[in-house]
């Protein structure tokens, strides 16, 4: 059984779009990862996801931004959420969004 998660919000920041974050602690990191924590953090707009930080098997941490996905290289936990929040920032400024 998956244990629950650290965290699991959902934030509404405009009608038609919310961020959601979902956190947990894995006692072994998930591969190629090093750090002990599995998470997704996702911005949905319009029912469509435009910025998504997540880590996963075989993949390990990366972001998509729109179409494009690329490794990230997680330093902490404060960074993360300070880089998605900077991408979600940018997301919106990048299509006049306020």
């Amino acid at each position: 059984m998956k244990p629950p998660p650290l965290l699991d919000r959902r934030v509404v920041v405009a009608e038609d779009a919310f961020v959601k974050i979902v956190v947990w602690r894995v006692p072994e990191p998930v591969p190629p990862s090093t750090h002990g924590f599995k998470y997704r953090l996702a911005y949905i707009v319009a029912g469509e996801c435009v910025v998504r930080y997540d880590n996963e098997r075989g993949k390990g941490d990366h972001r998509h931004f729109d179409d494009v996905e690329e490794p990230y290289r997680f330093i902490t936990s404060d960074k993360l959420m300070a880089d998605f929040e900077s991408d979600v920032a940018r997301w919106n400024h990048e299509h006049n969004r306020t």
